[in-house]
């Protein structure tokens, strides 16, 4: 009877542990038990960062250049490029990094042209690994709210430029046999966002691109990591403590430093974030009429709060009943 107790409890301490993991982690399972990024999956790579001129871009520069990785950076801001160059000169030699001004919104000449420069680089070596990280800033509005021009240039800058570069880019990588797109897309494209209804659909069909994209072109040596991170504290937020937030926010290098993992381990699909976001997107996995009710009840509130000066929506707010 002692030992069939024994049995019963024996996973209790592990149950318990898993818990405490889970509640803490600030990433998916598959994401946060991998190691370290391998260095040997990074150094002496070409790693073109496409949005690398602040925020999560300017980090994933940092990160790719301590792996020792060879960098272009692209943004339409020359200037802030040039500053992230130079803040990479303590870990990285000069010539390791090439400026490459661009938009990604531009037409398609444009765009070939800026492809061209890049495969051009450290001698036409090719790109080795794309990281898709640009995306338009997202106004927090009602669907009804919503003007066209903000509808137009989100889908330019987060859908239709991102996939003619990698239209582009594909060529190129299927002919050496090789190369690997990292997708910085979002929760977003995972999970109903309201009060970002727009933003939300070009996430969602960020995902659907590469996730498809993936079926044709793995077996030829192209690989996709599409990174979804949730709320990141970026220097906006930075004078807000997380306690003001239903959603606690990931540090913008953290975020960095698991996007780079992500595509390191060849992940295909990551998720980073704290709770309860996390949990909520595995209820949206698992038992979506569950995550579905819990967003329906939320949404309302959520829009409401991006009317107050603050435009945070707190915990307690939601178990009030909309006035």
């Amino acid at each position: 009877m002692l030992f069939g107790a024994l049995l019963v409890l024996l996973p209790l301490p592990l149950v318990l542990l898993a818990l405490h993991f889970f509640f803490k982690a600030d990433g998916d399972f598959t994401l946060t038990l991998k190691g370290p990024t391998p260095r040997e999956a990074i150094a002496d790579k070409v790693v073109w960062i496409i949005g690398a001129s602040q925020n999560i871009g300017e980090e994933l520069a940092k990160e790719y250049a301590r792996l020792g990785a060879k960098l272009i950076l692209t943004s339409r801001r020359v200037n802030e490029l040039e500053r992230v160059k130079a803040a990479l000169k303590g870990q990285h030699a000069p010539e390791d990094v090439v400026v490459l001004p661009g938009d990604v919104s531009a037409g398609i000449e444009q765009l070939k042209e800026l492809v061209e420069k890049a495969e051009a680089a450290f001698g036409g070596a090719g790109i080795d690994i794309v990281v898709q990280n640009a995306a338009c800033p997202r106004p927090k509005l009602s669907a009804v709210d919503f003007p066209d021009d903000v509808l137009q240039r989100t889908f330019d800058v987060n859908v239709l430029g991102v996939i003619r570069i990698t239209q582009l880019l594909l060529p190129g990588m299927l002919r050496r046999g090789k190369g690997q797109f990292v997708v910085v897309s979002s929760v977003a494209g995972k999970i109903p966002s309201p009060g970002q209804t727009v933003y939300c659909a070009s996430k969602h069909a960020l995902n659907g691109y590469f996730n498809s994209l993936r079926a044709e072109v793995l077996q030829r040596g192209v690989k996709v990591s599409v990174v979804c991170p949730g709320p990141i504290n970026t220097p906006r937020h930075e004078s807000e403590t997380s306690e003001e937030f239903l959603e606690k926010r990931v540090t913008v290098q953290r975020c960095a430093e698991l996007i780079v993992r992500s595509g390191g381990h060849d992940l295909m699909e990551t998720w980073i974030c704290l709770q309860p976001i996390l949990f909520l997107l595995y209820v949206m996995q698992y038992l979506p009429a569950l995550g579905f009710f819990v967003i329906n009840l939320i949404g309302p509130k959520r829009v409401k709060s991006y009317n107050n000066p603050s435009g945070v929506l707190k915990m307690s707010s939601l178990f009030k009943k909309s006035s």
